[in-house]
């Protein structure tokens, strides 16, 4: 019974003790809302916007991928570069192929010109020097036992006609290690 009536004291002791301070917090709020006014600045107005009307139907879309193209492939056309490929000339056959799709299966010699032996898919075509080959005007220069010499002319990152060398060789066999 003892212990009960000093638990009973104790509470009513804590109960007492608590609630001043909150009051006390509470009034001084209270009193910072009246005190304190808020300052808002009004908004600027917004300004004017004047929408671009874009006349050009047949230009160039200015944010198309393909305008850097567009723009090299002009300046291309006004260059004076003597190593522009003539681009009014018919192409021949195996301009069409891209040389990673071609493969030397073979080379044979027939009066005194050399030929190589093109494989494109499952078709072989003859190939001797002066003829055009590949998408990049492609010309044979030499054609040897066991590779094909070929000139290309392109165009560099700045839009200039440059001459590359490039050589398809002949692809040994796995089979007959020849």
């Amino acid at each position: 019974m003892a212990r009960t009536t000093i638990l009973a004291l104790a509470a009513l002791l804590l109960a007492g003790c608590g609630d001043s301070d909150v009051k006390e917090v509470r009034d001084w709020m209270a009193q910072v809302r009246k005190e304190t006014k808020p300052g808002v600045k009004p908004l600027p107005e917004p300004k004017e916007f004047i929408p671009y009307a874009y006349k050009l139907r047949d230009a160039v879309d200015p944010f198309s991928p393909n305008k850097l193209q567009v723009e090299l492939a002009n300046g291309a056309e006004a260059s004076e570069n003597p190593l522009k490929p003539d681009s009014r000339r018919p192409r021949e056959l195996l301009e069409q192929y891209p040389l990673d799709t071609m493969h030397l299966v073979g080379t044979l010699h027939k009066a005194g010109v050399g030929y190589g032996l093109v494989q494109i898919d499952k078709n072989v075509y003859k190939v001797k020097a002066g003829q055009r080959i590949g998408e990049n005007y492609g010309l044979v220069t030499r054609v040897t036992e066991n590779a094909i010499d070929i000139k290309e002319t392109v165009q560099d990152a700045a839009g200039e006609w440059v001459e590359r060398k490039t050589r398809l060789e002949l692809q040994v066999s796995k089979e007959s290690g020849k």
